[in-house]
């Protein structure tokens, strides 16, 4: 096998390249760094046929050269079969979940091996189990670990970012307070994002000191962190009285807020060890807008109940919820859209509004452009020319701690992202 800074190498190969989200990053890859040029990339997953349908729908893209595209196989349970894979590559971008029944093994592998590694994970009780179970491995081999590289949590996560570079230029000082506000969008759900809430759901109904765990907004930072100030959850109707809009919960903010909340960790508390960061839905003013908040808070509450049930889960597995690999259409994906608003505070009481925007669905056609800029950041933005790593040591980080300033530049170059001052 290859070692991965030799010329011959992968810089990343695309693993569970033929799930849903997988397919809409190869073809983001293919149009944007096709497959004969400075990036050397595979795709790879354990069926080969699936993998020759996947590579021959970018024929349209890449015409004759689409037979250029490598095809590796390695099922997500075989560690030899990954280990083999990870020999070949500086990084690894895996897209198969829910990442709590497939993704471990992957994660072990890279964490042992130094391959660098991201994933769209939105799970935050699987990776606590990910950073108790590998972080010493990932410190110790080099590999850089960065879950959360999709919609949960880059626009959360890098809008904060930005929002505090913003903050320091302008007042000489970090926001200590942050909200997230999401404004509008449109996009569907996959199965995937389904099932991997029903998962979450399962575990919980069968561990009650999880429940204990997902009520702990720094769950996710490192043992030492030394925050505590009180979060507000946003669980209820509320009312926000920067951007005058009644609130409902944000159905990401569970894994979002814990993901900002690392960076801040892991970026050595440079917002403040009394930073305080919420989010949630803006739903409108007036009877209208509290009416929206009410029916969407509502059927959030439904939506966890009947999940929480094992007859009425059973029938939203069977009958209601797309199974997973499908997702919306390629129509659906072109026309949504994101757009989320950023309110921070300084000590001072100085205040900053932030925007960020992007141009497809959240959930898939904007998170496979997330996925991917970050993927080739972690090959290419943290390796020197000679394939030696540069940047952060081995570890878990966050796309913010990890990625930083290279990545808001990727995003904003090549991902349809826009970050910028509102007032």
């Amino acid at each position: 096998m290859n070692h991965p800074s030799s010329p011959s190498g992968y810089h990343l190969i695309v693993f569970g390249a033929t799930s849903f989200v997988g397919q809409i990053l190869v073809r983001y890859l293919a149009t944007t760094y096709g497959v004969d040029g400075d990036l050397r990339w595979a795709i790879a997953g354990r069926s080969q046929a699936k993998l020759q349908q996947v590579k021959d729908a970018l024929q349209p893209v890449l015409g004759d050269k689409t037979a250029a595209l490598p095809v590796l196989l390695a099922d997500a349970g075989n560690e030899e079969q990954l280990q083999a894979l990870c020999a070949q590559t500086r990084a690894v971008v895996s897209t198969v979940g829910p990442y709590a029944l497939y993704g471990e093994t992957l994660v072990k592998v890279c964490a042992e091996s130094g391959t660098d590694y991201c994933d769209l994970t939105g799970e935050p009780q699987w990776i606590r189990l990910m950073l108790n179970r590998y972080e010493a491995a990932a410190k110790t081999s080099g590999a850089r670990i960065v879950h959360c590289c999709g919609f949960d949590s880059v626009p959360s996560d890098l809008g904060v970012l930005f929002l505090q570079q913003q903050c320091s230029q302008r007042f000489g000082a970090p926001a200590s307070q942050v909200q997230m506000r999401f404004k509008a969008g449109k996009g569907g759900l996959s199965g995937g994002t389904y099932a991997s809430m029903l998962q979450l759901t399962k575990e919980v109904m069968a561990n009650p000191a999880l429940r204990k765990e997902l009520a702990n907004p720094y769950s996710l930072c490192p043992p030492q962190h030394g925050f505590s100030r009180r979060q507000n959850p946003m669980s209820g109707i509320g009312k926000d009285t920067d951007l005058l809009s009644y609130t409902a919960p944000f159905i990401m903010a569970a894994i979002n807020t814990r993901i900002v909340h690392r960076s801040n960790a892991l970026l050595g508390s440079s917002w403040g060890k009394d930073f305080s960061y919420n989010e949630a839905v803006l739903t409108g003013r007036g009877f209208k807008g509290w009416l929206g908040a009410a029916v969407m808070t509502g059927g959030i509450s439904l939506f966890l109940l009947a999940a929480a049930l094992p007859p009425t889960r059973w029938l939203l597995e069977k009958f209601l919820l797309p199974k997973p690999g499908e997702g919306p259409s390629p129509q659906a994906q072109e026309q949504g859209f994101f757009d989320l608003r950023f309110v921070g505070r300084t000590s001072k009481r100085e205040t900053l509004i932030t925007r960020v925007k992007g141009d497809k669905d959240p959930g898939y056609g904007s998170t496979a452009k997330m996925l991917g800029e970050a993927i080739v950041s972690l090959a290419c933005d943290l390796h020197d020319p000679q394939g030696n790593k540069t940047g952060r040591e081995g570890g878990f980080w966050t796309p913010a701690s990890a990625l930083g300033e290279g990545y808001l530049t990727r995003l904003q170059a090549n991902a349809g992202l826009t970050f910028e001052v509102l007032s």
